[in-house]
């Protein structure tokens, strides 16, 4: 994975300011290994890493560029520019013609820095989808600045001091939510946005929204453009490198490998990961989906072992705590297709938040019925079920009142009624003395602000925008690019491509969710492509049975045991709520609490990485 650091607007001796650089780019190349290149001048400091060539630095009198990931210039003088002399030259002349206004014209998965040195101005951005995550301090009139966390915090000017509203946000959702970080002074810029200082002022704000626009156009028409278009996404991703793709047996890894075996005229590599454990295993999809492209297919099968090694890189590898369990699945696949020569693997993140894959969207639109019903019918059931004797013990009626209660329930509150913290309840989890440095309303709120600034009126175009940003900006797109990093190859994401966005943006909404069907028209436009096993199978992906498995292996009861005893210490969870979720773990429901677990462990396994000095709320 690429990746960029650096600052504008601090001063010090050359040597120091060197030595600094080195020290923050330390953090680019240290798990992958990248090629590092730096750029330091009086008051101004970049580095670039790149592991396959794809990021680049330059400089242009007191203009200072660097720009990491895969991006696409949407101009032609531009985009030959880049072809002949690399995408940090097309960067700078982009602002010298444009300014801040160059990100009218690129796309494609990024993130830059630009500071002209004389006049004290810098350029952030990100692109529209936050695939490449970029964190920025600004303190004392220095801004700093990076694509790994870790890389700001050996910057004298980054403070680093916990934030305990972030830890909250963490347990609330199993990642830090942007754009909070970990660290209280530290920021993360939001899908589509930039940050511009000028004045010794910053300013930080969208540069991007995609608009949507439902089009009524003929349905054979509407899938020709789309197959088109994923072709294309696959055929531009795969080149420039040894290049391979995940395999889950769900329709978007299955289209994306069928596309590239398809683009590349040859068996393309694929890679599956299998589980011995009953419901978690999807291999045999993945199996069929080889069969029928005729991939040159690789299989591996995650032990408990497998967890334990895993467990603490993964730690490592994210700035912030992070608790999606199929990281540890995904850095097994990338890391048995690096072992290949694979040095690009292509994921299918994006399509379900594009086209209506959740199973969430179908779920939420029987609650939403319930708001059509005529006010005359909906007052006399609601007073019928709140009458009826012994209504929560009989099987009908607690069913019908569950349906009425959460049909109640706004959007997007109503998607966190199984929430693990307001099931289980903050002051039981948290010691008071965190709960006192915290604002237990802030994950909701934060919620409802990205509801209500997302757009469509459809609540399936909302739900979907929603997730654009929780599901994969903060979880899924860090998960895979994090684990592929610490495998050592790169990886892409085809159907996140900007076409495809504008896409789905003008399709009915209709057409992405009819009824309790979901990716209805994404399967429709694949169906003679996709095995028809695939386009009836139900969205599983790369999960985890680290539950079932915790009450059996005697590693990871070692792991839990001493991770969680040196967790009580820290005066964030309540040594009484551990003893209590391990006794229900092992009791009943091994996979709902095994995911409380894995989170107390995972921010334990964060601390012992990131923090030398033991973290207590105080």
């Amino acid at each position: 994975m690429s990746g960029l650091c650096g600052w504008a607007g601090y001063t010090a001796d050359e040597e120091s300011r060197r030595k600094l650089l080195a020290r923050m780019a330390d953090a680019l190349s240290a798990h992958d290994g990248s090629d590092v290149s730096t750029r330091c001048s009086v008051g101004c400091g970049i580095a670039i890493a790149s592991l396959h060539g794809n990021a680049a630095v330059h400089e242009e009198g007191d203009l200072h560029v660097a720009i990491a990931g895969h991006p696409v210039w949407n101009d032609r003088e531009l985009a030959d520019l880049a072809a002949r002399e690399g995408h940090a030259k097309a960067l700078a002349a982009a602002y010298a013609a444009k300014g801040p206004r160059l990100l009218d014209i690129l796309g494609g998965r990024f993130a830059l820095a630009v500071v002209r040195e004389g006049e004290w101005q810098a350029l952030l951005a990100t692109d529209r989808f936050g695939t490449v995550p970029l964190d920025y301090a600004f303190r004392h009139g220095c801004l700093v600045f990076g694509t790994h966390g870790e890389a700001l915090q050996a910057h004298p000017r980054a403070e680093s001091e916990i934030d305990p509203q972030a830890l909250f946000g963490y347990f609330f959702q199993s990642a830090v939510a942007a754009p909070a970080t970990v660290r209280k002074h530290h920021r993360r810029l939001l899908p589509g946005h930039r940050l511009l200082l000028k004045g010794g002022k910053i300013t930080v704000e969208h540069y991007f929204r995609q608009a949507i626009t439902e089009e009524r156009r003929p349905l054979p028409e509407a899938e020709e453009e789309f197959r088109t278009l994923v072709e294309q996404a696959v055929e531009r991703a795969a080149k420039g490198a040894e290049v391979g793709a995940f395999l889950s047996g769900g329709t978007d890894s299955s289209t994306v490998a069928g596309m590239l075996t398809k683009v590349l005229g040859r068996p393309a590599r694929t890679y599956s990961m299998g589980f011995m454990a009953e419901g978690f295993d999807e291999m045999e999809y993945a199996r069929c989906a080889a069969q029928h492209f005729g991939t040159d297919h690789h299989e591996y099968y995650v032990t408990p072992e497998d967890v334990l090694e895993a467990v603490p890189r993964i730690a490592e590898v994210h700035g912030d705590p992070f608790a999606n369990e199929s990281a540890v699945p995904t850095f097994c696949c990338a890391r048995l297709a690096a072992k290949d020569g694979v040095g690009l693997m292509l994921a299918g993140d994006g399509g379900d938040e594009l086209f209506g894959g959740n199973e969430r969207y179908a779920t939420q639109g029987i609650f939403e019925r319930y708001a059509r019903v005529p006010a005359f019918l909906r007052v006399p059931l609601e007073a019928i079920l709140r009458l009826v004797p012994m209504g929560d013990r009989l099987w009908p009626f607690r069913k019908a009142r569950s349906y009425v209660r959460q049909a109640k329930t706004p959007l997007p509150d109503r998607m966190h009624e199984y929430n693990l913290v307001l099931r289980l309840g903050a002051r039981n989890i948290f010691t008071p003395q965190f709960l006192d440095t915290v604002d237990t309303e802030a994950p909701m709120r934060l919620a409802r602000h990205i509801w209500s600034a997302s757009q469509g009126a459809s609540y399936v175009n909302r739900m979907l925008a929603y997730d654009w940003k929780f599901t994969l900006a903060d979880n899924d797109l860090p998960k895979v690019s994090r684990a592929c990093e610490l495998a050592r190859t790169d990886v892409a994401y085809p159907l996140l491509t900007d076409e495809l966005a504008a896409f789905a943006a003008r399709l009915p909404t209709e057409w992405k969710v009819k009824g309790k069907e979901l990716r209805w028209f994404f399967k429709h436009a694949l169906r003679g492509f996709l095995p028809e096993k695939i386009l009836r199978k139900k969205k599983h992906g790369f999960g985890l049975p680290f539950g079932l498995w915790l009450r059996t292996h005697r590693g990871l009861q070692q792991l839990s045991g001493e991770s969680l005893s040196d967790l009580k210490g820290r005066g964030i969870i309540r040594p009484a709520f551990v003893d209590e979720v391990l006794k229900l773990h092992r009791s009943d429901h091994a996979t709902f609490y095994g995911v409380m677990v894995w989170r107390l462990i995972m921010l334990e396994q964060w601390f012992r990485v990131h923090e030398r000095q033991p973290a207590q709320v105080k």
